[in-house]
């Protein structure tokens, strides 16, 4: 396993690609709203990363996933409707230096169970910042993230964040759980994504039926969040608010 660690000068250049991705999610929570369609929020996205040069991966500003959809779902012709669940993630390009965020944001009036579900992946992504301190361990963060879900019955899929910088993924796999104390040293110049991912079902499997979209099994809603970081020596920075 290659793990790479960044200079100064490369953690600002990755810090201006995750500018633009904090824009994009900016702009599409915006009109995130009843009545509005999956790909009128993906020609905001495309407008908002084309404003600051910035190139989409595999042609793909954004996903968006609705309720059920845990990760992968296209920006079709769907139309929001109150209640729903909108996951939105975007990976950019900016001069060869890719950055990655993802978020959840309800549309219109959500029940109070998805305001848990999505107050408790955003605890739990502050939580693993909180937790990626140069001299801790990759399972200090996995399992800060872990506990936030477990302890609200919450399941964790398969999946998680991973190293990035001049390519959209890179190591080290970041799980959203793990062991304290184990894993990889966090070193100043590491760069990666935590992406809390839970289900309201509390089930840890996936619906891979229609991949790349990724489904709960039970039906029960997904909500996921998610920041670029890097290990400073004085602590974490995030790159992508």
């Amino acid at each position: 396993m290659v793990i790479e660690l960044r200079d100064r000068g490369e953690i600002e250049a990755l810090a201006s690609t995750g500018s633009v991705v904090a824009a994009v999610l900016r702009a599409v929570g915006a009109r995130a709203t009843p009545g509005t369609s999956l790909g009128e929020l993906d020609e905001i996205a495309r407008d908002t990363a084309d404003r600051y040069s910035a190139r989409p991966v595999q042609g793909r500003v954004i996903t968006t996933s609705l309720n059920d959809e845990i990760t992968g779902g296209a920006a079709d012709a769907r139309v929001l409707v109150d209640g729903d669940l909108l996951s939105v993630a975007a990976t950019l390009d900016k001069q060869g230096w890719f950055a990655r965020a993802a978020t959840t944001v309800p549309v219109g009036t959500v029940a109070e169970d998805d305001r848990l579900l999505l107050a408790a992946t955003r605890q739990a992504l502050a939580d693993g910042i909180a937790a990626a301190k140069p001299g801790a361990r990759l399972g200090d963060v996995s399992r800060a993230i872990g506990l936030v879900a477990r302890s609200n019955g919450y399941g964790i899929p398969p999946l998680g964040g991973h190293g990035l910088g001049r390519q959209p993924r890179q190591e080290p796999a970041v799980a959203n759980d793990g062991h304290p104390g184990q894993g990889l040293p966090l070193r100043p110049g590491l760069v990666f994504t935590l992406e809390p991912i839970f289900t309201a079902g509390g089930h840890d499997h996936l619906d891979t039926d229609h991949h790349p979209l990724l489904r709960t099994t039970d039906e029960s809603r997904a909500a996921h969040t998610g920041h670029t970081l890097a290990i400073t020596p004085t602590g974490p920075r995030v790159l992508t608010a």
